[in-house]
């Protein structure tokens, strides 16, 4: 029996070794793999309801709706949804329209991932609601075609996307589960605003920039790096790839066409009070994604330090730990009805 509406909870995700630019728009196939870690605290909750499951037919599809954060939402945003949907509803045979209702206790569009653990979310939302049973792998490879990064929040812990050859084996799985190393990542947030220029643009931009051919053809170097410093759970070596790739996908944006420059002064700070910490002693490092804010990664033990110490830097304005997180899952008995709390957020 089909079941009509199913609550999804997914966690954004940091990614160590970066997605940047696609070789492939439309399916989102990645110009290299990458490697990240989930965020646990952080997370998207999505309702999706299809209004009536019938078969498809020739019959008109009515409009699909939209709310984020109690928030209609129409236009790009709505039709960006919609087409992810249609391939759910080409899957499962379904010609209905779906309402779906979501809400996350994190800052959306703002470089903390809020695409990847909303499509993740949606993905296996709308895939149970109609009735769909896909593995992680399949449920990977559709969350994909949502938000490219929206693959490695399916699988939990520490992930890796492979580019793969097309679209059958370009998906994510876990490389380590959560308890594997007890890290922590704690997001310094330098703006909450909308950042002007959308990650799916910016890939479109990648290839423009001189520095992307090399940064791309040294990916599996630096794939391997990773991987091995994660299994191994060796800090020293996984801070050093790890800002080595932020400070390339970010070469690689400032010399786009046209450029894209998200950092703010207070990122370049943080950036360089983090390199001092560690030569101090202390095991931190930073990594970036398309945005101004700075995930600091530390280990579990010492995260409650490093957050105070972020939250006392000029231009931070609050500090929102996570730990490592667990996979998409179904959260039924928790859907989304209204805007988080504001003490959703974890201020510092």
């Amino acid at each position: 029996m089909l079941t009509h509406s199913t609550t999804a909870l997914a966690h954004p995700n940091i990614a160590f070794i970066k997605y940047w630019g696609n070789r492939d728009d439309r399916l989102r196939l990645p110009s290299n793999g990458s490697i990240s870690m989930n965020l646990g605290g952080l997370f998207t909750r999505t309702r999706v309801t299809w209004a009536e499951l019938r078969v498809t037919s020739n019959e008109s599809q009515e409009q699909d709706s939209l709310v984020i954060n109690n928030k209609p939402i129409t236009g790009v945003g709505l039709s960006r949804v919609s087409t992810f949907l249609d391939e759910v509803r080409r899957m499962a045979g379904i010609k209905s329209r779906a309402e779906v209702v979501s809400e996350n206790n994190f800052p959306s569009s703002a470089g903390i991932a809020s695409s990847a653990s909303a499509f993740a979310a949606l993905a296996l939302a709308a895939c149970t609601a109609a009735g769909l049973e896909l593995s992680q792998a399949e449920l990977s490879r559709l969350a994909r075609r949502g938000s490219g990064s929206a693959c490695r929040s399916i699988p939990g812990g520490f992930v890796e996307w492979q580019a793969g050859t097309g679209d059958a084996d370009s998906f994510a799985f876990s490389i380590a589960p959560p308890e594997h190393w007890p890290l922590a990542d704690c997001i310094a947030l330098v703006s909450a605003e909308h950042k002007p220029t959308g990650s799916t643009e910016g890939h479109a931009l990648a290839a423009t920039s001189p520095l992307q051919t090399a940064r791309v053809a040294d990916a599996p170097r630096r794939l391997d790096l990773c991987r091995r410093a994660i299994l191994n759970r060796d800090f020293e070596a996984l801070a050093e790839i790890a800002e080595l790739d932020s400070n390339l996908m970010h070469a690689v944006m400032m010399t786009s066409n046209p450029p894209l420059f998200y950092w703010q002064p207070a990122t370049l700070t943080i950036m360089q009070a983090v390199r001092e910490w560690r030569a101090s002693g202390l095991p931190v490092c930073y990594t970036i994604d398309a945005g101004p804010n700075v995930h600091v990664i530390t280990e579990a033990a010492e995260a409650e330090r490093v957050a105070d110490l972020l939250a006392n830097m000029p231009g931070v304005q609050k500090v929102l730990p996570a730990q490592v997180g667990g996979p998409v899952r179904c959260d039924s008995l928790h859907p989304p009805s209204r805007p988080l709390a504001k003490k959703g957020y974890n201020q510092r």
